[in-house]
């Protein structure tokens, strides 16, 4: 029996938390290790299209379309340059699938609608099998984030160490209860990341010390370090595995991509 993909949404509704840092990187570091790997941009910015250098005239077809038009799913899937990571594009059209959507009472729906059915006709063959989907979430509680979190086996959480952090995370878990309650009961947390840590500034461990004391053994033990490779690579069109694999940020992203494969084989077992 053919396994379907694990459904990760990448998700806080704070913006500049490394949402998108995470998808490319942790995208890279599991395809790095043989797993195949797609990434949703399901941003209007498009940022994580950026980040794996596919330009703006390459974007034909994005999350938009796939979500809004129905646009089968392979039509919209582009390769990048990481080997066995490929990507559906983002652009700004996303902004308005808001006012699209409004009056269809499925519309939460549009994004696991689309994947399940590529899914079931992969099993089929002919088509890409992913072992794992990474979506890339807007810095929103929004229509397009509702519809990731409905998809998604399990959200995974990047967390900044900084003041004021564990403020509107209280907001995300209500609406993952609501979504648990309503739209997708399996949902699961598979791991809140502590991105932006800074071990000279004390607000950093205690930021740590927090959301450890709050979320237990849900927060990965890796920590992702500030980091200027980290934020240089996007500007190249690389993940920062490719741009330099061996900067702090780089290899803390390697160590996630472990923890996280370890998580999902104690949850298979």
């Amino acid at each position: 029996m053919a396994t379907k993909p694990r459904i990760f949404a990448v998700v806080n509704q704070k913006g500049g938390v490394g949402k998108t840092t995470t998808s490319i990187n942790l995208g890279t570091a599991l395809a790095a290790v043989g797993r195949r790997v797609l990434i949703v941009d399901f941003d209007a910015q498009g940022n994580a299209s950026t980040g794996l250098g596919i330009s703006r005239a390459d974007r034909l077809l994005t999350s938009y379309d796939l979500v809004v038009d129905r646009v089968p799913m392979e039509e919209t899937v582009l390769s990048t340059i990481v080997p066995r990571l490929d990507i559906i594009p983002g652009d700004e059209n996303l902004s308005g699938v808001e006012t699209e959507l409004a009056n269809d009472a499925r519309r939460s729906y549009r994004l696991r609608d689309a994947l399940m059915t590529y899914v079931e006709r992969a099993e089929q063959g002919g088509l890409v099998k992913y072992d794992y989907i990474l979506i890339d979430c807007p810095p929103s509680l929004s229509a397009l984030t509702l519809n990731a979190m409905t998809a998604a086996n399990a959200l995974l959480v990047p967390l900044q160490c900084e003041f004021l952090a564990l403020e509107g995370l209280s907001q995300l878990m209500r609406t993952v209860e609501a979504v648990r309650s309503g739209l997708n009961p399996t949902l699961e947390i598979q791991g809140v990341v502590l991105t932006m840590y800074d071990r000279r500034n004390n607000l950093s461990d205690e930021v740590a010390d927090q959301v450890r004391a709050h979320f237990g053994n849900k927060v990965y033990n890796t920590v992702i370090p500030r980091n200027v490779r980290l934020s240089e690579a996007p500007s190249f069109g690389k993940p920062a595995l490719l741009y330099d694999y061996r900067c702090p940020g780089s290899e803390a992203y390697i160590r996630l991509a472990s923890e996280v494969l370890q998580r999902e084989k104690a949850r298979a077992a």
